[in-house]
């Protein structure tokens, strides 16, 4: 069974990790709001903060495959040994 790709993973992480921060902020700043009866303050502080933590991660793995592409570009191409 062929191995999957690392730079196939991280890129179809990206949509799972943007949708939970936004799912997971707005979901704790409702329940906050139930809570404390702020409606709907929480709900937009929390919603926002999800939104900036998902747009994050997208810039973290956006820097990542870039430093990765510079490294591989940075080597040398891998030298054949020949029989002479």
């Amino acid at each position: 069974m062929p191995r999957p790709n690392p730079r196939l993973l991280m890129y179809s992480s990206m949509g799972v990790e943007l949708g939970l921060s936004v799912v997971v902020g707005f979901w704790l700043g409702s329940w906050l709001d139930g809570l404390f009866g702020t409606d709907p303050w929480l709900l937009f502080v929390f919603g926002f903060a999800g939104i900036a933590a998902g747009y994050r991660s997208l810039y973290r793995l956006h820097r990542r495959v870039q430093r990765e592409d510079q490294s591989e570009s940075a080597e040398p191409p891998p030298s054949s040994p020949t029989n002479g």
